[in-house]
């Protein structure tokens, strides 16, 4: 009996000696730069990616790339904080999801993340849509509506409304706008804050929702035919390449860009989204 359980012991010990192993190699694989060389010689690069339509755009992007020698590969989210998280924590090479100001913000918020901005893609232009109402003009007092609850895409929501004529804000707020700052609202609209992917959701339960078009085309909505009013293509939110601060210039970040910025993935944003998605190059 005492030799079972001598043998039990040194059974248990070896196990956790192992499960501790490999609990420190997860953690160390997690917290590396995750750009490698494969056996065949290509180099990695792991961009994390929103799905509509930044990560279609990527798997246009992907056989080129490999033309150069990178093996592309997309990691798709469906929110807008764990891209920035991941990218800031070695786990990612990139991310494609987001506008300038939505960055300059997150920063703010995140002090430890140093992240930047390496090129402008595309703009996606965030629309007024509606499954109760066709027209603006159709809302009724006190007519409830989404908006998303991230300070860049609320205030960038308000000045919409704003530039739809529906309200007007304090002088010079710009995209930092938020319902508090609203000075004249003749119809006595009631907001809804939402995070911007749930928006779509909210429709069955508003009067109107404000909807960034890579969310809108997800549920899927056409910004061009199905959105009351749309930004044009003055808007100044970008989406863009985000990198960690000093990768802009590596090799691999440069490539991705020249490719995002060629006229094979320019005719196919305008051929697939048919102005729902704007090229800024």
């Amino acid at each position: 009996m005492k030799k079972l359980f001598a043998i039990l012991a040194t059974l248990a010990l070896a196990v956790f000696a192992f499960a501790g192993c490999g609990g420190d190699q997860a953690k160390s694989s997690s917290s590396a730069s995750t750009t490698v060389t494969s056996s065949s010689g290509a180099k990695t690069l792991k961009v994390g990616a929103t799905a509509v339509p930044h990560a279609e755009i990527l798997e246009q992007a992907k056989p080129l790339l490999a033309k150069e020698g990178i093996d592309l590969q997309i990691v798709e989210f469906n929110d807008y904080v764990q891209p920035n998280l991941a990218l800031n924590d070695k786990e990612l090479d990139a991310n494609y999801f987001q506008h300038e100001p939505y960055l300059k913000n997150f920063i703010d918020e995140h002090k430890e993340v140093k992240l930047v901005n390496a090129a402008g893609v595309h703009i996606e232009p965030m629309g007024i849509y509606s499954h109760k109402v066709k027209k603006l003009d159709e809302l009724q007092d006190g007519a409830s509506i989404a908006i998303p609850n991230d300070p860049t895409n609320g205030g960038r929501s308000l000045l919409l409304l704003e530039k739809a004529g529906l309200l007007k804000l304090k002088e010079g707020v710009g995209e930092k706008a938020t319902v508090q700052d609203i000075v004249e609202n003749p119809k006595n609209l009631k907001f809804q804050e939402v995070e911007a992917a749930q928006v779509p959701r909210t429709l069955d339960d508003v009067d109107a929702a404000i909807i960034n078009s890579n969310f809108a085309m997800q549920v899927p909505l056409d910004p061009t035919k199905d959105a009351m009013f749309i930004e044009d293509s003055t808007s100044p939110y970008v989406n863009i390449i985000a990198v960690r601060a000093g990768d802009e210039s590596r090799p691999e970040i440069q490539a991705l860009i020249k490719v995002l910025h060629s006229d094979e993935i320019k005719n196919f944003i305008n051929e697939k989204y048919k102005g729902a998605v704007v090229p800024a190059f």
